[in-house]
């Protein structure tokens, strides 16, 4: 990664007697779509505050850009774009005023908000329904508005929170081609969502937050392979047939079971083509195959447990 766009280095933050944050240091690159993921009450939104701009840290510093970044220095919080998770947009007013309205707040007039709103409405499948109230909207049409009100002014990092609660695949995927597209335009975008899902197909790089501290910062990659990818073959085969399969490229380790045998592989579509060659050249039928490969919710919950956080 180049020089970040954006980060802290050890956030601390306490509310009363609990401490929220408690060292948080992570940085984020122009143009990449970082995820921020942890439970409830894990210290995600207080971070998001303090990043953007809304909330000072107790100890440690926030950089934007290489320079310090506090709540005091309004002008370059123009730079930040919030997608909130509770809805920003006013259902009174049209799509329009609303968009409006935002880019007036962050200093656009005239032809240049005129052409930003124009864009924005366009850009998020709205132009059709411009002059229409927000509060008559589908929930999904909603999210849209709230992420070009997040962008209208051209922030350089956007922070997107529980960006698609409550839409439609229709508009979910939407919000993704958009997010992408942001990106690709050089667009720096932290994203937090239950949806680990969603963080799995948009971030290739994320942050995992418990307890106020960061249990793994590391790309998607890395972190799927904290587990294991296993297969289990139903197969009865003769002696030394383990010895066979342990020496198949791509195969750590082989262990027998009640009905074949346990594979820790590399990855499964290889190893399993191998494997079913290797039954085949030995005569020996393949009954049955179960894959399980590691997903982020998988490494989610192996970072933060699997007790219940209300």
């Amino acid at each position: 990664m180049s020089a970040p766009v954006l980060a802290a280095d050890g956030i601390r933050k306490a509310h009363g007697g609990t401490l929220a944050l408690d060292g948080v240091s992570l940085a984020v690159g122009e143009g990449e779509v970082f995820g921020l993921l942890g439970p409830n009450g894990a210290g995600k939104t207080t971070l998001i505050s303090i990043l953007a701009g809304l909330a000072a840290a107790d100890a440690g510093a926030v950089t934007l850009f290489g320079q310090p970044f506090t709540p005091a220095d309004r002008g370059r919080r123009r730079l930040v774009g919030i997608g909130t998770q509770d809805l920003s947009i006013y259902p009174d007013l049209t799509a329009r005023e609303n968009l409006r309205f935002f880019g007036k707040l962050y200093g656009l007039r005239g032809a240049d908000l005129n052409s930003r709103v124009t864009e924005q409405l366009a850009a998020v499948g709205l132009a059709d329904r411009a002059d229409d109230r927000a509060g008559t909207f589908s929930g999904g049409m909603k999210r849209r508005l709230n992420l070009a009100a997040a962008v209208v002014h051209r922030p350089r990092v956007l922070f997107l929170d529980e960006p698609t609660t409550g839409v439609d695949p229709q508009s979910r995927n939407h919000i993704f081609e958009q997010v992408k597209a942001l990106s690709a335009a050089g667009m720096t975008v932290l994203y937090t969502s239950h949806y680990l899902e969603e963080v799995q197909a948009l971030c290739p790089r994320l942050a995992v937050l418990d307890h106020g501290r960061v249990k793994a910062c590391d790309t998607l990659t890395n972190l799927l392979r904290r587990l294991d990818t296993t297969l289990r073959l139903g197969v009865s085969a003769p002696a030394g047939f383990t010895e066979r399969l342990a020496a198949l490229p791509g195969v750590r380790s082989v262990a027998p079971t009640a009905d074949g045998f346990e594979l820790v592989v590399d990855e499964a579509a290889p190893a399993l083509a191998r494997a079913a060659a290797a039954c085949a050249a030995a005569g020996v039928e393949l009954t049955a195959v179960t894959a399980t490969e590691p997903t982020l919710e998988r490494v989610f919950l192996e970072l933060t447990g699997h007790a219940l956080r209300d």
